[in-house]
């Protein structure tokens, strides 16, 4: 192993792990190549761990002689997406259909980063470096809380990389971050025909084409306008032939909100407006609404001490605040219902590279957010253990 006593080295050390890691995507609880190579990492660093197995996390633990000191969590996440990648980089993904398009893989170098400076440097207090699977898909988060290995822990914080800022910008704000995010489907019965004879039918159709428009009116005159609420219909399945009315169709869809009144009252809404359509054309229409992942919402002392930490790192020019949530949704939600923490934004573009969002075949980041996110996760840790014994 090289050695990591100069940032410059440490900062080649996690490019080349976070490259490692690009190649080689692995999808929800699938991460077992990707758990081998974190764990070898680990070793390396004199790190021990425990590994619940494929589908499980990988927590490090740093310990110090103090039994009472404060245990301190930090978490990046193992996943990678389905898709093809495009950014033509040397590093690219070696496995068809899979990349890393949402920065998880830098999230695992930064966090290898952190705990070598961790290690090199000891804090007051206890250190959890998790890297749990499944943020993208399934919620992995649970899968890591039901292990038990967050007994005892006094904080956690995480954070993601992102375009919407720039390298040597982090976000930091408390309260509500990202958005609860749901799912649903409904599907529509009618009763198929002739194209020929309308008459005979139930034209599933012309049914699942004023749900489509009819749903929207829920966010757009229903719901009070400075609450952020978003319904979009991703998929729509209808139909086998041009002279042939549709006998059944479906969609499904996502729901996006901040308050927990408006979710009940587009929940409600849904249903509500799919038994009118039913009784309006005489078609039977089933909705099921899956539960998503819940708003992430930073705790307000978490958020001073993640402030603090962060504005050493990039001072006070390079600190961003989030006026309105974001609506998207992150599973580091569940770790926040049971532990205080903050979750923040990386900024991740250099200043005259084009933005592109996560999700994209084209995404990448600049490997410069490798250094600034470690040494991040390494002073938010000595901050809560500062704040913590006052």
């Amino acid at each position: 192993m090289q050695p990591l006593d100069t940032m410059q080295s440490l900062h080649q050390w996690m490019v080349e792990r976070r490259r490692m890691f690009h190649r080689h995507p692995e999808l929800a609880f699938e991460e077992a190549d990707t758990a081998r190579m974190i764990m070898a990492e680990l070793e390396q660093l004199g790190i021990p761990y425990e590994y619940g197995g494929v589908g499980g996390g990988v927590v490090g633990r740093l310990a110090v002689p103090d039994a009472d000191a404060p245990t301190i969590a930090l978490r990046a996440e193992m996943d990678a997406l389905p898709g093809s990648e495009a950014t033509g980089l040397p590093f690219s993904s070696t496995i068809e259909g899979k990349m890393h398009a949402c920065g998880h893989d830098a999230h695992m170098a930064m966090l290898l980063g952190a705990a070598a400076l961790l290690k090199r440097d000891p804090p007051p207090c206890h250190v959890l470096l998790v890297f749990q699977p499944a943020e993208e898909r399934g919620g992995g988060a649970r899968v890591v809380l039901k292990s038990g290995a967050f007994k005892g822990v006094k904080a956690i914080f995480g954070g993601h990389v992102t375009h919407h800022y720039r390298l040597g910008e982090i976000m930091v704000a408390s309260g509500v971050i990202t958005a609860q995010s749901d799912r649903f489907s409904i599907r529509i019965r009618g009763r198929g025909g002739h194209g020929a004879r309308p008459h005979e039918a139930v034209d599933a159709v012309i049914v699942v084409g004023l749900l489509i428009t009819t749903l929207q009116t829920l966010v757009s005159r229903e719901i009070n306008p400075i609450f952020p609420s978003v319904i979009t219909i991703g998929t729509v399945r209808a139909g086998s032939a041009p002279n042939v009315i549709a006998e059944t169709a479906e969609l499904e869809g996502s729901i996006r909100t901040t308050l927990p009144e408006v979710r009940e009252h587009i929940h409600a809404g849904i249903k509500r407006m799919a038994k009118a359509l039913e009784i309006l054309h005489n078609a039977k229409i089933e909705v099921d609404i899956q539960e998503g992942y819940p708003p992430v919402v930073n705790t307000e002392q978490e958020s001073r001490i993640a402030y603090r930490a962060a504005e050493r790192i990039v001072g006070h020019a390079g600190m961003m605040t989030m006026d309105y949530p974001s609506m998207g949704s992150e599973d580091f939600s569940y770790y926040l219902e049971k532990i205080p923490g903050c979750y923040v934004r990386l900024g991740a573009r250099k200043s005259e590279h084009e933005y592109i969002p996560l999700h994209s075949p084209d995404f990448d980041i600049h490997e410069g957010v490798l250094e600034v996110g470690a040494k991040y996760f390494a002073e938010v840790v000595r901050e809560a253990a500062h704040t913590y014994s006052q």
